[in-house]
């Protein structure tokens, strides 16, 4: 019987064999992703010299996406119902042993939740951006420069951005899931004014994590809209001749906005997880005898 932290870091290092699988399985299904845009232009330009090469190209990446795509959702549920599974019964039975009062026991019970729901979606969420901004970034540099580096510097602005907010998006969540927990204490008193008040002060850190976050959009969106006038004129004005490339880098570029506008959602979980490990910090005993690499 081992001990692992109920942290992202904990869950990861105890069950490092199995979600690696998920997340191999996430990578090549994002590669192959990445590809369509380009695979698209060659068949552009494959069509326009009369060749259907490119066409038949493309579909093999399409279909090959496709039985990735489904072979890791499959895998993906099974795992990270087994993971839950174990973490949770083990995190209960700590809870009981401290003798914790029921409510923060089935608080944390659904806090323990957002940590596996994080590797079966967010995880997947996060390596696809990665992959999709990296790729992009190079494959953009080889068709046109100016675009690349405009790309570059919306990430920057991006990066900044949330680095300013991140302790402030810290607190917030931590306020919110200081009233999360005295949820079922409320709802036990049956006292109307009580359980109003609860909720009142749950939607209020609701609304005010929705604040900060429209306001994190906001900013980025502003350097997003820039961008999106910038390309169509940086490619144009330069010298491709292929039509296909062009309409390429075009839909790069809005792919690249995309994965860039769904980061900031992940970092907000990201966040949220860390002050959730904070408060579920000491180690849980894993009732299984499962071995280390899964």
């Amino acid at each position: 019987m081992s001990e692992s932290s109920v942290s992202l870091s904990g869950l990861l290092s105890r069950f490092r064999g199995r979600i690696g699988w998920t997340i191999g399985l996430v990578v090549v299904e994002s590669v192959l992703d990445l590809l369509f845009p380009l695979f698209i232009g060659i068949a552009i330009n494959g069509l326009l010299e009369g060749s259907h090469r490119g066409v038949v190209q493309l579909g093999g990446v399409t279909l090959a996406t496709l039985v990735v795509g489904s072979l890791r959702r499959f895998y993906d549920t099974r795992v990270y119902a087994g993971i839950y599974e174990a973490t949770a019964v083990s995190l209960v039975q700590r809870e009981f042993a401290r003798d914790s009062d029921l409510s923060v026991v089935t608080a944390r019970t659904n806090l323990l939740a957002e940590f596996v729901q994080f590797f079966e979606h967010s995880v997947p969420a996060l390596v696809t951006s990665l992959i999709n901004l990296v790729g992009i970034l190079v494959i953009v540099a080889t068709i046109r420069l100016e675009v690349f580096l405009a790309c570059l510097g919306l990430l920057v602005i991006a990066g900044i951005q949330y680095s300013l907010t991140g302790r402030w998006n810290f607190r917030l969540n931590a306020g919110y899931n200081d009233e999360f927990e005295r949820q079922v204490e409320a709802l036990s008193s049956r006292d109307k004014r009580q359980v109003g008040q609860h909720f009142h002060s749950l939607m209020r850190w609701s609304i005010r994590l929705s604040d900060l976050e429209t306001f994190n959009f906001f900013v980025v969106f502003l350097g997003v809209v820039a961008l999106l006038v910038y390309t169509p004129i940086a490619v144009v004005d330069g010298d491709q001749s292929e039509y296909g490339f062009v309409f390429s880098a075009l839909m790069y570029v809005l792919q690249y906005v995309g994965g860039l506008m769904g980061l900031p959602l992940i970092v907000q979980q990201v966040i949220r997880l860390q002050e959730i490990t904070a408060r579920l910090k000491a180690p849980v005993e894993l009732e299984t005898s499962e071995s280390e690499g899964g």
